[in-house]
């Protein structure tokens, strides 16, 4: 019995070394987590208090009532097509549409997440359909009644934030041309844009370093040794530092922050981005 337990002294000991050795995005993707979860948010802030969908509705604090139907209860609720969590172009074009009826207030991002449940919440409620903030067939359908097929600009508008005035250092060659002041990238041949991207930066603690660097490698398909977090679409510049897709960035905004790698939040843009540099280009970061 003795050497029992202190066998599984020794295993529980052995189970707690952790080996690490990159970069990736503090707080929702910490160590370990491979993926984000479905209940990742798109609000400006994490929120320690439960979504709508997690509230109980009135519904389920009342008391039972003579006058309800017992074949309301008892029918099954429409499938959805689309909730939190689910990340595709169909969800791009339905935030397009959303925006388009001034539901949805900001670039589409092809994640489903808090922000997007609440502006079909909103529509859903409008027209008098079951407002779960999940898009089923008859939602769907009235939303496309009402739009119309949203542009390859409006699917994937340049950016959200208005690009800075280019660095010196910019306006010659092939340059990924990273502004920490108006939080974008832009992808220049020659001076002129060819490609613009948000961007989001490493925290106080773990700045993104600033200066003229170029592409050392590249990796479609990586996951950070030292975070264990997924890296796709990374371009490495700097000591580990790299130009990649964040689905914390996708999902959570400027409420988060990297370990010091420019995140991207649009990975079908990154994606072609990706496919045109090449090892050796420049890449600028300043203020």
């Amino acid at each position: 019995m003795h050497r029992q337990r202190v066998m599984g002294r020794a295993l529980v000991a052995a189970m707690a070394v952790a080996v690490a050795a990159g970069c990736g995005p503090q707080k929702a993707e910490g160590a370990g987590t491979a993926k984000p979860s479905a209940g990742r948010s798109e609000t400006a802030a994490p929120s320690t208090s439960p979504s709508q969908d997690d509230k109980p509705g009135p519904s389920a604090s009342a008391t039972p009532s003579e006058s309800a139907s017992p074949s309301a209860s008892s029918s099954p609720a429409p499938k959805a097509l689309m909730a939190e969590g689910t990340e595709n172009e169909q969800v791009r074009e339905l935030q397009a549409r959303l925006k388009q009826l001034d539901y949805f207030k900001r670039s589409p991002t092809g994640f489903y997440g808090s922000i997007t449940s609440t502006a079909v919440r909103g529509f859903q409620e409008k027209r008098t359909l079951p407002a779960t903030g999940s898009v089923d067939q008859a939602t769907w359908d009235k939303l496309v009644a009402m739009t119309r097929k949203p542009t390859e600009h409006e699917l994937r508008p340049p950016t959200t934030n208005e690009l800075d005035t280019p660095d010196p250092r910019c306006m010659s060659g092939r340059v990924m041309c990273i502004s920490k002041e108006s939080r974008t990238l832009a992808w220049m041949i020659d001076g002129k844009v060819q490609m613009a991207f948000d961007v989001r930066f490493g925290s106080e603690n773990t700045p993104t370093r600033e200066g003229q660097f170029s592409v050392e490698w590249k990796a479609r398909e990586w996951t950070s040794t030292l975070y264990h977090t997924p890296m796709p679409y990374a371009m490495f510049f700097s000591r580990g530092q790299a130009v990649h897709y964040s689905a914390d960035f996708a999902a959570r905004g400027y409420a988060g922050a990297s370990h010091g790698c420019v995140n991207v939040r649009d990975k079908a843009k990154l994606s072609s981005l990706f496919d045109q540099v090449k090892v050796g280009d420049k890449v600028v970061v300043y203020w």
